[in-house]
């Protein structure tokens, strides 16, 4: 494993696990929901997730992100698949009560530190198969598969191609499953890709 580069963009797809669409309320989409996190949302294994005075829920969404190897532009899923150059342990933590306000979601997904990320692994062959692990102050919250996404790995990375280009250390976030939960100042949280890589972070609040 290795440490991970600071992305030029990260991606991210929301209510890619039906359980987690139907725990907020949402249906499932017909095509992969995508938005955006900036580059300085991110911190690494150990670093503070911080609380925004401007919140008063913050929630845990533990994913499995993917590192882009190369560009990737208008390819299909087979092509995508041989453009991951690896796997990571991602939390893409959301400021829930400014989502609900908000028609879009920068704000919410956007503060500083919002987007604890692991160290870099080899992607396995079976993508499927991978399974991520939420746990706050050593209890599990979320756990899911690779195969029960609505839109599995390569088929949203074939589709993020299709309207922008994927670039050599792009980071994508593929969805949280069910169990998100709010985190207070004190917790730490812990999000695991078993087996591969696993990022853990203390909760702060922003003096």
């Amino acid at each position: 494993m290795a440490p991970m580069n600071r992305p030029g963009k990260i991606v991210c797809v929301g209510r890619n696990y039906a359980d987690h669409a139907k725990e907020l309320g949402n249906d499932v989409p017909k095509e992969p929901l995508i938005f955006l996190k900036p580059p300085s949302s991110l911190i690494g294994d150990g670093e503070s997730v911080v609380l925004p005075p401007q919140s008063s829920q913050v929630d845990h969404e533990g994913e499995i992100g993917v590192i882009i190897g190369k560009t990737l532009r208008r390819v299909t899923a087979t092509e995508a698949r041989d453009g991951i150059q690896g796997i990571v342990a991602a939390n893409d933590v959301t400021a829930r009560d400014l989502q609900r306000v908000d028609s879009q979601w920068t704000r919410a997904k956007g503060f500083d530190s919002f987007c604890p990320v692991g160290a870099v692994a080899a992607a396995p062959a079976d993508l499927g198969s991978l399974t991520v692990v939420t746990r706050v102050n050593g209890v599990e919250r979320q756990r899911g598969k690779g195969t029960d996404m609505v839109f599995s790995i390569p088929d949203v990375l074939a589709y993020v191609s299709h309207i922008m280009t994927l670039e050599p250390g792009d980071l994508v976030l593929t969805g949280s499953p069910a169990g998100i939960g709010k985190l207070s100042p004190g917790d730490v949280v812990e999000v695991e890709v078993l087996g591969l890589s696993r990022v853990r972070n203390p909760v702060t609040a922003e003096a």
